[in-house]
C-alpha cells in the first residue's frame, strides 16, 4: 500500500517528477519551477518548512531561495551592465 501512496504523491507533486529543475543553474529553468509550484497542494507547507530550515538554495513552495532567504529572481551569470538597458 505504501508504494501506491508514494506513486500517487509523486504524480501530484511536480518537484518529485523532475527534481533537478528546482535546483537548476539557469534563471529561466528556475522561473519554470516556480510556475509549476503555484498549483501544488503542498505549496504552503513546503514554503513554511523551507523558511524554517533556511534552505540554502533552490525553489521551495514557489519561491526562490538563495543563502537561506527568498529572492525575487536569479541573475544570469556574468557581469552586470554598467548602464541600464534602453
Amino acid at each position: 500500500m505504501q508504494n501506491t501512496m508514494d506513486a500517487t504523491r509523486e504524480q501530484q507533486v511536480p518537484c518529485q517528477r523532475t527534481p533537478e529543475l528546482w535546483f537548476a543553474a539557469s534563471p529561466e529553468a528556475l522561473e519554470t519551477a516556480k510556475e509549476r509550484c503555484r498549483p501544488c497542494r503542498l505549496r504552503e507547507s513546503c514554503l513554511a518548512g523551507a523558511l524554517q530550515r533556511r534552505e540554502p538554495w533552490g525553489v521551495w513552495g514557489g519561491e526562490l531561495f538563495w543563502d537561506g532567504r527568498v529572492i525575487a529572481r536569479k541573475r544570469a551569470p556574468g557581469r552586470p551592465r554598467k548602464h541600464a538597458a534602453a
